[in-house]
């Protein structure tokens, strides 16, 4: 008999008690026991209890897979990982998965499992209806990483920077899901190997051994599981064939075994770039000007958490759906999810205007899980608001409003980070083992590394003079709640935004001034704040009372945010800009050249800044970014969004303007 679970439209039906996939008519695993089977085709067939046996203390280990179906392969792999490998050692668990399953199917699966309950839970913790695109899981304090990756395989496989140490060729049987088994799928799946890495599959079908083999692949039959008489197991004979990458792009060096850090900067930028270091075992030490981290444009009270996707994708679009997600699983372990620092209270991003409906009905049409973006009409989205709205919109039921100071504590509170405030770094010092930095009184602190996070003053330094910030004013406006205003349930954003009240007021804001660099607080930009907040809302407009509000007696408060000329933050490596220049001549000539000279890198440096008005959605997920350059690990994003934020763009442009300006 089969049992369709409670959703009709679901992916899974359970016949005997194991789950079928409707979409493959194909089971999940094998009837007799899904998890010896991993153990098994997987973890015996690529001989990982030995390989991990031999690891060394913080050495690193990662795993490809084609297919997460119901998280079992993980949950297994995490298993032998923590009785096996050296408990300072870092499990990366890359999967690929077109159809993620939902979180009461996952526990239902790996419930079948006694002893896989601890991964269970804490894979569920963090588990979510994933929008399509990369996201990144810390687990077990850091000491497992799990990307998992929601799109078609054969795209996926083209944007993963990472070096595969064994892979899981897992998927449906190549007849029922040939698109998992193509033979450029098998070949990019030995481009991202490493030499001498293996593989492993159930399946023995000619086709796929024949692709295998070609890809580069030393392939052998050995004993299946069950009644299955065969699996193919395979070993990379020889350097992978990687075609050819921008240098400039391309990472500084391998590994770090002197893990110490200075992060210049404790906003959110700097202390989320510390944290993802401090959680793979850095010290690091956070330094700041002034008293208390957080002082300045992260220093709001209340900061929206939303992310503002276009329906049209490119690399920022990418980049804040991935980061809100992300986010809020760092909000989660963190333990801010309190209602004092972070309340997931929605987002409703309201359809203000024609052009912004538009955008809403294509955003909708995209097909996203209805819990992370829900199309309403203006009677949903008042009732969701709790007040009266002007308008329809989408709602964003994962997102919120965050105390960003707490989550800024929050990081620097991890063990490994140590704050060094009141000293404000004027310059940096190179020496052979890495860098100082000082201030007028003298040197601070002396490492390895240094990663510039100090906003508008990123780019004070000679290293990093090249890369183009601006400043942007905002003023924020709170206004005192009344007792109609308390309706007020999820934040309203539109031209501004309004969210619930906290400490007795709402943050209604904000504006954008280019040109005013000062953070007084201007009765002109509350006035407009208030002017915002009544196009938005109306019914809170006159529950503040806002026709009687005076702007000149309004508490709030003004900052500076940081952006580049392209929206985009900058995250990752600086080059000597003079050199590149020289380095790279010929592509002021011809941009489609592929040279091979290596970038001429200031080893040791990074940047990690230009966050504008998004950073508590880019910044957690930049400091994941740094770490995977830092650690050589895969990184958390496809590699055309990370080439997209990274700080060498700006010297290829220079090179690029300077080859129109001649022709």
């Amino acid at each position: 008999m089969a049992d369709r679970s409670d959703d009709p439209g679901g992916p899974i039906d359970w016949v005997e008690g194991h789950p079928v996939s409707r979409r493959f008519g194909d089971v999940y695993f094998s009837r007799g026991s899904g998890a010896a089977e991993t153990r098994h085709v997987f973890l015996e067939g690529n001989d990982l209890r030995e390989r991990w046996g031999r690891l060394a203390p913080r050495d690193q280990f990662c795993v490809g897979e084609t297919g997460f179906g119901t998280g079992l392969n993980f949950a297994c792999t995490w298993q032998l990982w923590e009785g096996v490998a050296p408990p300072t050692a870092r499990l990366h668990f890359l999967s690929v998965e077109r159809y993620p399953l939902p979180a009461v199917e996952i526990a239902r699966t790996l419930g079948i499992w006694p002893e896989l309950a601890p991964y269970r839970d804490a894979l569920l913790q963090q588990w979510d209806d994933f929008a399509p695109g990369w996201h990144r899981l810390v687990l077990a304090n850091g000491r497992v990483l799990l990307t998992l990756i929601i799109g078609d395989v054969r795209d996926v496989l083209k944007q993963i920077d990472a070096t595969i140490d064994a892979w899981f060729l897992d998927g449906f049987a190549p007849a029922r899901n040939p698109d998992m088994w193509q033979p450029e799928v098998l070949a990019a799946v030995a481009r991202l190997s490493r030499s001498g890495g293996t593989c492993a599959t159930y399946t023995v079908a000619g086709a796929v051994r024949s692709a295998l083999e070609t890809a580069g692949f030393a392939i052998e039959k050995h004993k299946g599981f069950g009644r299955k008489r065969e699996m193919l197991r395979g070993v990379l004979v020889g350097a992978p064939r990687a075609p050819w990458r921008a240098p400039w792009f391309a990472r500084p060096s391998g590994r770090r075994t002197d893990r110490r850090a200075i992060v210049v900067g404790a906003g959110l930028a700097g202390t989320a770039a510390a944290a993802s270091l401090a959680r793979r075992g850095w010290s690091v030490a956070v330094v700041d000007r002034h008293a208390a981290v957080a002082a300045e444009a992260s220093g709001n009270r209340q900061g929206v958490l939303y992310a503002r996707p276009s329906p049209h994708g490119g690399a920022l679009s990418e980049l804040v759906t991935s980061g809100l997600q992300h986010t809020c699983r760092v909000l989660l372990q963190l333990g801010l999810e309190d209602g004092a620092d972070f309340a997931r209270c929605g987002v409703l991003q309201l359809a203000y205007d024609p052009d912004e409906a538009a955008r809403h009905a294509k955003l909708a049409a995209l097909g996203w899980p209805r819990t992370l973006l829900t199309p309403l009409a203006r009677a949903e989205a008042s009732a969701q608001a709790g007040v009266q709205v002007p308008a329809g919109g989408l709602f964003f039921p994962r997102a919120g409003w965050v105390r960003p100071p707490a989550l800024c504590q929050a990081f620097t509170a991890l063990p490994g980070i140590r704050l060094v405030l009141g000293r404000h770094v004027l310059g940096l010092e190179r020496f052979a083992g890495g860098w100082t930095v000082a201030d007028g009184l003298g040197p601070i602190a002396s490492a390895p590394v240094v990663v510039i996070s100090g906003a508008g003053r990123s780019a004070s330094f000679a290293e990093t003079r090249h890369l183009p910030q601006r400043l942007i004013r905002g003023q924020l406006t709170f206004v005192p709640e009344t007792p109609a205003s308390r309706a007020l349930q999820t934040v309203l954003s539109g031209e501004g935004y309004v969210a619930p009240s906290l400490d007795a007021a709402h943050s209604v804001g904000a504006t954008h001034r280019f040109r005013d660099l000062s953070t007084g607080l201007t009765a002109a930009e509350h006035a407009e704040n208030l002017a915002k907040l009544a196009r938005l809302s109306p019914a809170v407009y006159a529950a503040v009372a806002g026709d009687h509000l005076d702007p000149a007696q309004l508490p709030g408060r003004a900052g500076l945010r940081c952006s580049a000329p392209d929206y985009l933050p900058i995250v990752g490596p600086v080059v000597d800009a003079s050199a590149f220049a020289t380095v790279y001549a010929p592509l002021a000539r011809d941009a489609t050249l592929e040279l091979q000279a290596t970038s001429p890198w200031l080893e040791g440096l990074y940047v990690n800044t230009a966050h504008g008005s998004r950073g508590l959605v880019t910044a957690p997920l930049a400091g994941e970014i740094l770490a995977a350059y830092l650690e050589d690990e895969p990184a958390p994003l496809p590699r055309t969004v990370v080439e997209a934020v990274h700080p060498s763009r700006f010297a290829l442009r220079a090179l690029v303007r300077r080859r129109a300006a001649s022709g």
